[in-house]
């Protein structure tokens, strides 16, 4: 499992080589969960093949989730919606790739909406972003948002390891005949 968190201004400083190694391993089936600003690192632009932007402001409003796959597995044990009293605000538009799975949309007090809980797969393995999380305010000791990481891990856990090959293959029957 690979996380991919806040790490700001230093996306840029990772090594292009280690971007396509975790790449890689992605496609090979390892799980990739993507917090808050993860959505700007390198390794999740390259595997969404967008430039990830959005719209953000940072003025410690309230912001709404709204459950809207609630029989989707990282949904398992939330109720409609929770609330976050404290956050940063993403809005639309997001530049990614349509969601295969779209678990959750955020509303903030400013009026702004935001695709906040999104799965893709790429290759053999799992990716969900999940967008709360700030440097300064604590998401991260909230219930509802620890209960989503927990259910985000075990959703994009890995099933299957599979190196992506282009092998020449010998027929399975005769060719001459």
């Amino acid at each position: 499992m690979c996380f991919c968190g806040g790490g700001h201004m230093a996306h840029g400083e990772v090594q292009d080589a280690i971007v396509e190694r975790v790449v890689a391993r992605v496609q090979e089936g390892m799980g990739l969960i993507v917090l808050h600003s993860g959505h700007h690192s390198k390794v999740f632009k390259r595997l969404m093949g967008t430039t990830c932007n959005l719209h953000w402001r940072e003025a410690g409003e309230k912001e709404r989730l709204w459950v809207v796959e609630p029989s989707h597995p990282i949904a398992e044990g939330l109720g409609e919606y929770f609330e976050l009293p404290h956050t940063e605000m993403y809005g639309e538009r997001f530049d990614i790739p349509t969601p295969e799975h779209l678990i959750f949309v955020s509303w903030f007090k400013g009026g702004e909406v935001f695709r906040s809980g999104c799965t893709w797969q790429r290759g053999h393995g799992r990716i969900f972003y999940f967008r709360p999380g700030h440097e300064t305010f604590p998401i991260y000791y909230d219930p509802n948002v620890l209960r989503v990481i927990v259910n985000g891990i075990h959703w994009a856990a890995p099933r299957l390891f599979g190196a992506h090959l282009c092998p020449n293959s010998p027929p399975l029957e005769p060719l001459a005949g």
